[in-house]
């Protein structure tokens, strides 16, 4: 059985993400902070899946603890998703975002070196791709401007990757750059349960829808598109752990850099989804329209051909079950995960 370390695991995506490598056989061990997510994640994961997953308590910019860890365990392989993600937060505080996400995976990839582990999956973003002049994007798109310091510091290190590999032909990197994770495990049992106020779009309209909040704001209402509010391309979070599982496969098989965009292909404005939100689940969701927020942009999805033919994954779930789904998650669990 291939034991794999998985960073960020008791996280959004991390934990949606350990399920599916538990239904394919593989022994996992999540190493965790806790600064975002809830070591009860993992409880519910066992719940789902009948299978237990051992915990590490730790921080990535920890080498000692890194290095201990590695020590214990015969790795094949990582997948990391362990960092701060929100790109407004991003603009803020900068520094946090480059000494979590940088230096962070800085640590870890030495660790990795230093113990012959050359297997790793990074979960990036298509905010490397900056304010994009042609759309839907493509692995070669050009990156380098990032509007934010969250892609920047994912963009940085994409660079780091290309040059280990460049440096070390034995290493299998996959380098997943997907855009706008949504929805929740269909079993209510975990979803996108954020420690303060949520970041991302999804939890907000169904705390809204719920009660928990008055009102949606809506950051921006003059961008260049068909409503005037930011175009996402909204992948169903089970779709995206499943390709986090398909990127490994094809490491295990074949060493080198594969960049791959992880997405559905389709765009949808905030307003958009808040009427199919409403229309799927039958609820109201009142919202304000506010300034821009810093460091967004008007218009952003993939072209999936590639993740198709390369990596034999494409999304199968749309617009209707991730509003569902969310709602299911939210309804089972309004407080989120407490523990």
């Amino acid at each position: 059985m291939k034991t794999l370390l998985v960073t960020g695991g008791t996280g959004y995506i991390g934990s949606h993400t350990v399920i599916e490598l538990l239904e394919a056989g593989y022994r996992v061990i999540v190493y965790d902070n806790l600064s975002n997510s809830s070591i009860e994640s993992l409880d519910r994961v066992y719940k789902i899946t009948g299978k237990r997953v051992e915990f590490i308590e730790g921080d990535i910019r920890d080498k000692k603890k890194l290095n201990e860890v590695f020590t214990q365990y015969d790795f094949t392989g990582v997948i990391h998703f362990a960092g701060l993600k929100a790109v407004g937060e991003s603009v803020k505080w900068p520094i946090s975002y480059y000494n979590n996400n940088v230096s962070g995976s800085l640590q870890l990839l030495e660790s990795m070196n230093r113990h012959g582990v050359k297997t790793i999956v990074f979960s990036s973003s298509a905010t490397v791709y900056g304010d994009p002049i042609d759309l839907p994007l493509t692995e070669k798109t050009p990156t380098g401007s990032p509007t934010n310091p969250y892609g920047m510091s994912k963009l940085m290190v994409e660079n780091i990757l290309s040059d280990l590999y460049v440096a070390d032909k034995s290493w299998r990197i996959a380098r997943l750059r997907y855009f706008n994770p949504a929805g929740a495990h269909s079993s209510g049992l975990i979803g996108e349960s954020p420690k303060g106020t949520p970041n991302n779009l999804m939890p907000v309209i169904t705390q809204v829808a719920l009660g928990k909040k008055k009102h949606l704001y809506v950051y921006g209402g003059d961008y260049p598109t068909l409503d005037g509010t930011c175009i996402r391309d909204y992948i169903h979070v089970v779709d995206l752990a499943k390709g986090h599982l398909a990127a490994l496969e094809k490491c295990f098989s074949s060493n080198g850099v594969h960049t791959v965009n992880l997405g559905t292909g389709q765009g949808f404005s905030v307003l958009q989804m808040i009427k199919v939100f409403e229309k799927v689940n039958k609820v109201s969701v009142p919202y304000k329209i506010v300034d821009r927020r810093a460091g967004d942009i008007a218009e952003c999805y993939a072209n999936t051909h590639f993740a198709e033919v390369y990596l034999n994954w494409k999304s199968k779930f749309g617009l209707n079950e991730i509003c569902r789904d969310s709602w299911n998650w939210q309804l089972n669990n309004p407080d989120g995960l407490i523990k």
